[in-house]
């Protein structure tokens, strides 16, 4: 999955803190009126459908590669392209914190380019459907981390599914078919997770556009001076691939950003995993790549117990528009932690 896969998902399970697109969101933005709730709900699952089909088409872009590709001149090209494509949006910055969190942002912005390096090996070698199961481990791993560092507690549900998705990821890859590929299957959703569990550190006031474009900024020397320790000549194949992928896994960020501005996470959190659906018929159809029954398997052992956990919260808070104490119900949804199956965070990563 493009990274961010994903995180997923992440994920992004997408908003970076409590930002919203350009700007933080007013409390206004957070009042729906009753008659319009379930529209506003059908309107973002089509969003996060139409979303995860992009950054699907991202990842073809990085199959498409040819093998022996030098992996780190397509990052180096892909990150430039894509602050190309944020350059219209340079006025949303928050001039006054620029720099905010620099440290921060440094570090995340690192172990993206580690994720990316990953993700493009995981593509090149695995078939498109069971790259991007193992991408969907990233929420998993979120709830663990956030036990190993923020000391949360784990509800039983949660427990389940970190066991079951372990267990999915097993059954995917199968022991006696580990490779490198594999690996960097596993380390590109590994990077999806910490850079969700980051989230927490980055400045509240800084817009999403504006931690997008820091990102990518901070990458721009590390992926340059691996791109000409590479030496490998200038590839015009490699111009077009960075170009498709850099420019719909910022599509999938702007679709997913705005789906999650209308309603709650757990109210459409579900129709993230359709990028796994897309991932397996285009794989299908255009790779041949037919899905086996240990990747029905494992797939449903990763995903499932995710989304029973999006429709308990569902069931536990009420939507937008019907809740009368607004500033009561965002209060609590800030407490909110990573453990208790707030997984939305893990595909912020996938920038």
């Amino acid at each position: 999955m493009a990274e961010s896969k994903r995180t997923g998902t992440y994920s992004q399970r997408f908003s970076e803190g409590e930002t919203g697109l350009f700007q933080a969101p007013d409390s206004k933005v957070y009042e729906r009126s009753n008659t319009m709730s379930g529209k506003t709900v059908n309107s973002a699952i089509l969003l996060l459908v139409i979303g995860n089909a992009m950054a699907i088409a991202s990842d073809v872009f990085i199959k498409l590669l040819e093998p022996g590709t030098p992996i780190f001149q397509f990052a180096f090209l892909r990150c430039i392209l894509t602050l190309v494509f944020l350059l219209p949006l340079l006025g949303q910055l928050n001039r006054r914190h620029l720099f905010a969190g620099l440290g921060v942002h440094t570090v995340r912005a690192h172990i993206h380019l580690a994720g990316i390096l990953c993700m493009v090996i995981a593509l090149g070698n695995l078939p498109l459907a069971t790259a991007n199961a193992v991408f969907y481990a990233a929420p998993i791993l979120v709830m663990v981390l956030s036990v190993i560092i923020f000391r949360e507690q784990l509800t039983p549900l949660s427990v389940f599914a970190v066991f079951s998705g372990f267990a999915g990821i097993v059954v995917i890859l199968r022991p006696v078919e580990f490779n490198w590929a594999a690996i960097a299957a596993l380390a590109s959703a590994f990077a999806l997770a910490i850079n969700a569990v980051m989230v927490r550190q980055l400045p509240k006031q800084q817009s999403t556009v504006h931690k997008l474009f820091l990102n990518y900024l901070l990458i721009l020397p590390a992926a340059g001076a691996l791109a000409w320790w590479e030496g490998a000549a200038w590839n015009a194949g490699i111009l077009i691939s960075a170009l498709g992928s850099a420019l719909f896994i910022l599509g999938y960020n702007i679709t997913v950003l705005l789906a999650y501005r209308q309603v709650d996470a757990n109210q459409v959190t579900s129709a993230e995993y359709t990028g796994l659906i897309w991932a397996v018929a285009i794989g299908w159809i255009w790779f041949g790549e037919v899905p086996d029954l240990w990747f029905l398997a494992g797939s449903l052992m990763i995903v499932v117990p995710l989304i029973l956990i999006g429709l308990r919260h569902r069931r536990r808070s009420p939507a937008r528009g019907f809740n009368p104490d607004t500033r009561r119900a965002k209060k609590e949804e800030r407490k909110a932690g990573f453990s208790d199956g707030n997984h939305r965070l893990a595909h912020e990563c996938r920038e």
